[in-house]
């Protein structure tokens, strides 16, 4: 049975628990900066409900940080650290859970962008309960001021603009949560990593055709620190490891043809061997000779089937983007799916959802998971579309219509100010065929339209989508791997130069079947909130029509002077 003991607040004082109960059963005591972060809290937020427009909710957070990272390029260590720094994010709303000093100013477009910059400030390290006590009246008393002066404004803009659409509250009110977890301490041998590093990079300058190529390898861990007025104390690690390779050629007509490589792990185990690394990197370079040469397709519309980690990217950027509950309620943004709350906007046999809760599935590791949101709300797993049927978004404390609760998907960067974002995207198909089956329902698909071949995009690095009013709600997502896969018989062949582009509910519309091979893909968001960890986990997907554009490309020559390495090499006994 679990047990939590709650910390109650009240005016009057605070009563301190100094022992919680955990999900484990064992008492933990509290950190002696929770307990600084608790006491000041309850002071400030005393002291401000004597003035004439006192807040009704304030919350302080502290995220530490460690960073222990090493990169490499060409087979040399280039940069190697082990940094540790805390961010503190102060909260002050004034008003009330219906109308507060965080209601959006229309009009007022740079609003979320200076309040951003101003939502970090480095904290001490370690237990200096003197010095977190003095930033943290003096960054209360800033936020305060800003919290009074904003809410005159969005009193003043109610009566002389036109009622807003959605009269949802501006704060919703959760049950407090009190979760002390022990800080992760994980040290990794930087030596040894060092070492990897330059083995992993060192084969690219054996290749001419490779001008640019690098390795990296990052430790990270947190531990975030949340109390806020209502009796939320949290204590909360995360971890994270990722090595990264990239390698970029450059054709003959000025094209530059990046690949990665990308691994992610909660630990060490689960990152491949050094001998995986190594044969995937030799993959990479014949891929890249070959990208060379590959011929640039001309814009195209028509059938594609996106690969596994292809298709994830795709689901992150164009839907997943759509379904984060703050963009429901901005007058500025485009609210695609905010009517359509129950309405089929997938094929009946497509489900997704986000389960921040899981950290593998099937054996595949997930990067987007985590205990606690960034307001101290649990996180939930979360079925946002159900056999095609839109049925719910992700939620941060900042209520939509219909939607007034959250459902612990409020995330940031650390000290940056959360809003609702992706974790685990998961899709579920119920018609799943097997990949040859599938690259045969493509060919079928290209002979029904008498298109000479269909496109199979293997590898995305990303993109961007647009998703407010003032530009056309579209998407762009690079590929980097690209073939035709040709009617005739012919050989799958290798093709560069293109750009995937459309609009959501149009491509949403084309999509036909499933392969039945899940893949995912771990990568970092950035958005309003800053860079996040996220993943997502996809089969295959074949699109009846699909568009493709031209990529920018560059318009400088490959280099002109042939790489130094071979001849370096030669008067150095094999040694760069």
């Amino acid at each position: 049975m679990r047990r939590q003991i709650l910390l109650r607040m009240g005016l009057s004082g605070l009563i301190f628990t100094l022992l919680v109960v955990i999900s484990t059963g064992q008492a933990q005591e509290m950190p002696a900066r929770l307990k600084i972060m608790k006491a000041e809290l309850t002071r400030n937020f005393e002291a401000l409900q004597k003035e004439q427009t006192p807040p009704y909710y304030m919350s302080y957070s502290v995220d530490e940080v460690r960073i222990q990272a090493v990169a490499g390029t060409f087979g040399a260590i280039i940069g190697q650290n082990d940094e540790t720094t805390a961010y503190l994010q102060t909260s002050v709303r004034a008003g009330s859970y219906k109308l507060d000093s965080s209601h959006e100013l229309r009009g007022d477009a740079l609003r979320s962008l200076r309040s951003a910059s101003q939502a970090s400030v480095r904290a001490p390290l370690g237990e200096s309960q003197e010095a977190l006590a003095v930033i943290l009246w003096r960054e209360t008393d800033k936020a305060y001021r800003n919290a009074v002066e904003t809410l005159s404004k969005v009193k003043s803009e109610q009566s002389v603009k036109i009622a807003e659409e959605d009269q949802s509250d501006d704060f919703s009110k959760v049950e407090p949560h009190v979760s002390i977890q022990k800080p992760l301490h994980i040290q990794v041998d930087m030596n040894k990593w060092a070492g990897r590093i330059r083995r992993f990079t060192a084969p690219f300058k054996d290749h001419a055709f490779i001008y640019n190529a690098s390795g990296s390898f990052q430790s990270e861990v947190r531990q975030k620190y949340l109390v806020d007025s209502e009796g939320s104390v949290v204590s909360t690690p995360a971890n994270y490891m990722r090595l990264s390779i990239s390698a970029t050629a450059k054709a003959d007509d000025g094209m530059e043809l990046p690949l990665y490589l990308s691994y992610f792990g909660f630990k060490e185990s689960d990152l491949p061997s050094e001998a995986q690394v190594m044969s995937d990197i030799k993959t990479m370079i014949a891929d890249l000779d070959k990208l060379r040469s590959a011929p640039i397709v001309d814009p195209y519309t028509g059938p594609a089937i996106l690969a596994g980690r292809a298709s994830g990217v795709f689901f992150h950027e164009i839907l997943g983007h759509r379904l984060e509950g703050h963009r429901l309620k901005s007058e500025s943004e485009g609210q695609t799916f905010k009517k359509k709350v129950g309405e089929q906007i997938l094929p009946g046999f497509l489900s997704i959802i986000f389960d921040p809760t899981i950290r593998d599935l099937h054996g595949l590791v997930l990067s987007g998971a985590y205990g606690y949101d960034d307001e101290g709300t649990k996180a939930e797993r979360v079925v946002t579309i159900e056999n095609g049927v839109l049925k719910d978004f992700l939620m941060s404390r900042a209520p939509a219509d219909r939607f007034p609760r959250s459902n612990g998907h409020a995330r940031s960067q650390p000290g940056a100010q959360p809003v609702a974002r992706q974790s685990n995207l998961i899709v579920e198909s119920k018609n799943m065929i097997q990949e040859d089956e599938l690259k045969q329902m493509l060919i079928d698909e290209c002979k029904k339209q008498d298109k000479p071949f269909g496109l199979l995009f293997t590898e995305i690095s990303g993109g961007y989508t647009s998703t407010g009013r003032s530009s056309p709600n579209a998407f762009n997502v690079t590929p980097l791997a690209v073939y035709r896969i040709y009617t005739d018989g012919r050989p799958d062949e290798m093709v560069r130069g293109v750009d995937l582009i459309g609009t959501p509910l149009t491509v949403f519309s084309k999509i036909a079947a499933t392969g039945s091979k899940l893949e995912v893909f771990n990568g970092i968001c950035g958005a309003e909130s800053g860079s996040v960890p996220v993943s997502a986990v996809s089969p295959s997907i074949l699109v009846s029509e699909i568009e493709v554009q031209k990529k920018a490309k560059s318009q400088e020559k490959p280099p002109i002077l042939p790489p130094p390495a071979k001849s370096i090499l030669a008067q150095n006994g094999g040694e760069l």
